[in-house]
């Protein structure tokens, strides 16, 4: 579970598990039920199966006209492994368990720009995606963010306070650190070593993953 902060709110690294409906290439869990299940070192092998068939099938495409599908789970990584860059479904989730209150990211977010919450701290915010489309109000040394901008929503706005933002992304950091390491595990048994190395250096190049958080210059979509 990613840290909270005054045992009140809690941020997590989220991932859309939509796209791996009938994913047969190696086991994975929940395959028909979709939703937004956090990124961790808490993961089950099935989790993380399902994590890497989200990011595989997001990310990957045939190389040529009439190439056909990968025939098998160590030539999808390959290709996920080449890819120019990668593009994970979700975000980050900010749950407010005082109140109840949980802003999700909306569609078209991705979880690889999850470092552009800093921005928050210089006073712009950003991209949370749409339908629902979050929404986000600067008040002193609180941001207060709304599950949904473009609707009218009972109960009250998530206060994040500005300082305690770099320890909620701390959390993150180490969530998402933990899931690479569970990633390693996952693929150690029937992938080659050379290319569980590459994938690991890819998904942490373009999730930008390890990288010191005061690192502006560690930006999504690096490829490794």
């Amino acid at each position: 579970m990613s840290g909270d902060t005054d045992g009140v709110l809690i941020m997590e690294a989220v991932l859309e598990t939509h796209p791996v409906t009938d994913f047969t290439l190696w086991p994975v869990a929940e395959k028909h039920t979709g939703g937004l299940p956090p990124l961790s070192g808490d993961l089950s092998p099935l989790q993380v199966g399902t994590a890497m068939a989200v990011l595989a099938c997001y990310n990957t495409r045939p190389r040529e006209r009439g190439a056909g599908r990968p025939e098998n789970g160590v030539e999808l990584l390959q290709q996920l492994t080449s890819a120019e860059s990668v593009i994970a479904p979700g975000g980050l989730r900010l749950r407010d368990t005082s109140t109840g209150v949980t802003v999700s990211p909306g569609c078209c977010c991705g979880l690889e720009d999850w470092r552009d919450w800093l921005d928050l701290l210089d006073g712009s915010g950003p991209w949370l995606g749409h339908d629902p489309s979050p929404g986000l109000e600067f008040s002193d040394s609180l941001v207060r963010l709304w599950p949904d901008a473009q609707r009218v929503a009972p109960g009250p706005p998530i206060e994040l306070p500005s300082a305690d933002l770099p320890a909620l992304l701390a959390s993150v950091r180490a969530d998402l650190t933990a899931f690479l390491d569970l990633v390693e595990q996952w693929t150690t048994p029937w992938v080659p070593a050379p290319l569980t190395a590459g994938l690991l250096a890819k998904l942490d190049a373009c999730l930008a993953v390890t990288a010191p958080l005061g690192d502006r210059d560690s930006t999504a979509g690096q490829a490794s």
